[in-house]
């Protein structure tokens, strides 16, 4: 398996620990992880300057696959790393790595399926969403 780092990600960004997503052990929630996840997936997929979901469309997750790997603890910040790996007709699957003060705690992969509001179908991503999200592709 390829190693990667923080830098190696496309889109980096972070979000701050709070008291509350700490529990009875003092470390933070295993649940808490998938929120930290979601605030770079929705940096990629909800970018207000650029939307990328067709209209009455939106993402779903179809899958997670979330590998933990070492304890975070309060108080301190999480950086969350970013990527694309594939990009498909209606879905991409996207790959993130969590990291406290440089050191790896989590990895997840997801994939996401645009959907139709009206129905609950998958529906395909445009050209020009294809476009931009191929600039979060993970080298």
């Amino acid at each position: 398996m390829i190693k990667f780092e923080l830098n190696d990600f496309p889109l980096v960004t972070f979000d701050k620990l709070r008291y509350s997503d700490t529990d009875s052990q003092g470390h933070v929630n295993n649940a808490v992880f998938s929120t930290f996840l979601e605030t770079g997936r929705v940096e990629i997929l909800y970018n207000s300057g650029i939307p990328i979901a067709m209209e009455d469309s939106s993402f779903v997750i179809a899958s997670l696959k979330l590998d933990f790997i070492h304890e975070i603890k309060w108080p301190g910040q999480i950086d969350i790393g970013t990527g694309i790996t594939k990009i498909g007709n209606s879905s991409i699957v996207i790959f993130q790595m969590l990291f406290q003060n440089e050191i790896l705690t989590a990895k997840a992969e997801t994939v996401i399926v645009q959907v139709n509001k009206k129905d609950g179908k998958s529906s395909a991503l445009s050209q020009f969403a294809k476009d931009i999200l191929s600039k979060w592709l993970l080298n």
